[in-house]
């Protein structure tokens, strides 16, 4: 009994120094309660697992090599995608430009034809052709029709008749 009376005796002993009180023994609040972790059992590893991890760990010249040769080959075909896009991006760039162009160059033909179809005047035509020149309108008689077959132009292979 004389043991459990000493750990009573420590569990109620209190010491005070100067202002401060401190409880000593079990009945002292912790306040910051770490939670304890524990640990999970290591799980046993065979030894032909052990020693397919060892053999990853150090890889051989070979397959050092390839990974080597694959990185290469990789950042080489990935430059050539990207030149490849480059040029397309330029050559579209290129055709839009060449559009624009022939935009602005249809308009400038189709501004001119329309000025120059306004700017002629017929009956001036007329006159000129009339009474300069000395051409007179088409007797009838003198007008022969052939047949085009579908054709924009006639070929004269023969002669007229008078």
């Amino acid at each position: 009994m004389a043991v459990n009376n000493e750990a009573n005796r420590r569990r109620t002993a209190y010491t005070t120094h100067g202002n401060n009180v401190y409880v000593q023994g079990n009945t002292a609040r912790k306040l910051q309660v770490v939670p304890d972790y524990q640990r999970e059992p290591e799980k046993k590893v065979s030894a032909r697992t052990r020693k397919n991890r060892e053999r990853l760990r150090h890889m051989s010249i070979g397959s050092v090599l390839f990974m080597a040769t694959a990185m290469v080959a990789a950042g080489l075909i990935l430059t050539w995608y990207l030149t490849l896009q480059s040029d397309i991006t330029n050559s579209i760039e290129h055709i839009a430009a060449l559009e624009s162009r022939l935009n602005e160059l249809r308009l400038d033909n189709d501004e001119n034809y329309s000025r120059i179809t306004n700017n002629v005047d017929l009956e001036e035509v007329k006159r000129v052709a009339i009474q300069e020149l000395g051409m007179i309108y088409a007797q009838e008689g003198q007008i022969i029709t052939f047949n085009g077959e579908g054709s924009d132009y006639i070929r004269q292979t023969g002669s007229l008749p008078n």
